[in-house]
Order: C-alpha cells, then structure tokens, then sequence
C-alpha cells in the first residue's frame, strides 16, 4: 500500500461501518478525513466536511445495514456536498448496496435498485465498488462505472484453513437459485454438490387483485373458430416435497449463498441436512445482515457456525450468539482503492473468479 500518493486522496464515511473505514484508511498508510454526519430532532440529516476536498479524489466509504434508508441519504448528501466543493472525483465504497435483492419487477412495484442508481449518480459519485451483487445485472443500472468485487477467495480461504477436514464436506444449495454459486465453490474445492430442492421461496401475495379479473367474452359470431374459449390460464405452479438432491450422509454440510438476513429458511435446510446425516453445518456467505431475531434462532439451531465478512457491522450480533465468525476483507477494498487511483488494472482482483460467484 505504500506506492499510494497521498496528497490528493480523501477517505471519509457515515455513520453505518466507521470501524471498516477506520481498518481500511489504516491499511493504507491514511488518517480517515474530516467529515461529521449527524441527524437533527426532525431526522434530517447534515453533513460538515472540514478539510479541503477541491480537486482531491474522494472516497466515500458507506455499507448498508438495517437502517438501509438513512444510510443512502447520508451517502447522497455527502457525495453532493464533495461535488459542490469542486472534488476532483468521488468513488462510492459500498460494499452492501441496499436495495439489491429489488431488483426485479414485482406486481405492481418497481425495480428499486434501479431507482437508487439514478440517485447516486446524479448525487455526483463518479465511480462505485461494491460487493457480491444479490444480481450482477445490477450494474447495467449505473452510468457510471461499478466495480464489484468478490469475496469468494476469503470464503474459500476460510474453509480450506479453518473446517477441519474440509476434503468430507460437501457444498449445499439451499434453493436451485443458489446452484451456480455453490457448483463454482464445490469445483474450485474439488468437492461434491448438493441442492436442496422444493423450498419454500419468497412467495408473492396471492390475493385477488384487478389483474387477475378474467377478460371480457365477445357474445358475437366470429368466422374464426377457437380451440378454446378467451385467453388460456397459466397452469397453476405445483412445488414439489421438500429434497435433497445429493448425497450428505456422514459428510461436512457447507450452505453458501451472498447474503443471511432472515434465518428461517436456512434453519429449516439445515434441519434437513443433519435429518438426512450430515455430521456438521456450517453457513458461508459474504453479507451478514441478520435482522430480528437471527441470532437468537442460529443459537437454537442445529447448525454449527456461520461466517460472513465485515461488510456489514454485526458486533451485537456476535454478542447474542456465539457461532457467528467474521472475515476481514478491508484489505481488498483498500487494493482496489489503491488500484483506482493510481490508475492501474483491476484485474488481478478478479483473477481465478468465476461469473457465477
């Protein structure tokens, strides 16, 4: 981190990761910049930058956490107030971008995080890095350029060195969704898959709504003759019984997914793995969010720990249950920061990483 010129670059952050900011401006030889973030009585947010950003480089190091919404504003706000004091650039660090997993069109709701997209880029951020998108397709939102780094090598790391006879384990899907992820996991570990198949997912409402009133029926003769009558009905989709495809018998039960917020689902999977033999659970995933009462639920839970990395604050967490680890990945923030503004090739952060991760 050395080779980084530091006359010219600015790291500052809100109120949601301080301490990652903190470890990454320490990594890189810097004293973490001036800037005050604070909410008045009526929940506004201000903002007080006190050194001198005028063409100086700005990174702005904001995750997102359970308080998803003020997190975007105080990122908004602070990237504004960099780009009416005549900042050179202003690179957003977001390791969590909330809104992701709104990404797709639902009922009559809209693509959220494509919404937030167009609010940071006319905020004035000039460049995002990110990390483990919930849909890489994300980064099609943007008009401005998204780097979104991987955390899959310290996740791979950790088993390799930290699972006591990893060469037992298999890697577990909890639902098809996460099949390529965890078949790209199970490749690079010469280890066997396994998917669980049937889950319950996220269901949309099924009430009755005006889009599913059926279409009006013509009374009048028609020369044309039909095979049916009006608009055919989708077939109705039937989940089959909850499986397991592969085999877990006596083996290490690895379940990796991008993100653990609600731990419903990967308690019910992993009550299934130890029904069907498996001797131990572990859950790997890269963004820790872990509301409600996550922590509560692991420790009841038959599964042995979970690691995540820092992207996101879990310090209270930690203290309700004591299976959770965490990983530090501000190394590979503060490299991809140095590699930005030195103008270097970001490559090397991406060498051996698969599409699917």
């Amino acid at each position: 981190m050395d080779n980084t010129s530091t006359s010219d670059i600015v790291i500052i952050n809100g109120n949601s990761h301080p301490d990652l900011a903190n470890m990454v401006a320490e990594r890189m030889g810097l004293k973490n910049g001036g800037c005050s973030v604070f909410h008045k009585s009526n929940r506004e947010t201000i903002v007080e930058i006190s050194d001198s950003v005028r063409g100086k480089d700005i990174y702005i190091i904001q995750t997102g956490t359970k308080d998803a919404n003020n997190n975007i504003m105080e990122l908004l706000i602070m990237a504004y107030a960099c780009k009416t004091s005549s900042a050179r650039s202003i690179v957003g660090v977001i390791p969590y971008l909330p809104y992701s997993k709104q990404c797709k069109m639902r009922k009559r709701g809209c693509i959220v995080s494509k919404l937030l997209a167009k609010m940071m880029c006319t905020s004035g951020l000039t460049h995002i890095i990110t990390m483990d998108l919930h849909q890489k397709e994300i980064q099609g939102f943007f008009d401005i350029p998204v780097d979104n780094l991987r955390a899959s090598p310290f996740l791979l790391q950790y088993i390799q060195e930290s699972i006591p006879d990893y060469r037992n384990s298999v890697i577990v899907a909890r639902n098809p969704g996460v099949a390529k992820k965890a078949n790209s996991y199970a490749e690079r570990l010469r280890l066997g898959l396994a998917v669980i198949h049937g889950e319950q997912k996220e269901a949309e409402s099924d009430e009755v709504d005006g889009r599913y009133s059926p279409p009006p029926t013509s009374s009048s003769r028609q020369r044309t003759t039909s095979v049916s009558v009006g608009v055919p009905e989708h077939p109705v989709k039937v989940k089959p019984p909850l499986t397991i495809v592969g085999d877990v018998n006596g083996r290490i039960a690895i379940m990796v997914d991008d993100l653990i917020d609600d731990v419903e689902s990967f308690v019910a999977a992993a009550e299934m793995l130890k029904d069907n033999g498996a001797c131990r659970i572990y859950v790997l995933a890269t963004h820790g969010l872990l509301s409600s009462d996550a922590p509560r639920l692991l420790e009841e839970s038959v599964i042995d720990e979970v690691v995540v990395t820092n992207t996101i604050p879990h310090e209270i967490q930690k203290l309700q249950c004591n299976k959770i680890k965490t990983i530090d990945i501000s190394i590979l923030i503060a490299e991809a920061i140095r590699r930005i503004h030195n103008k270097e090739s970001m490559s090397y952060l991406f060498r051996n990483v698969t599409l699917e991760d």
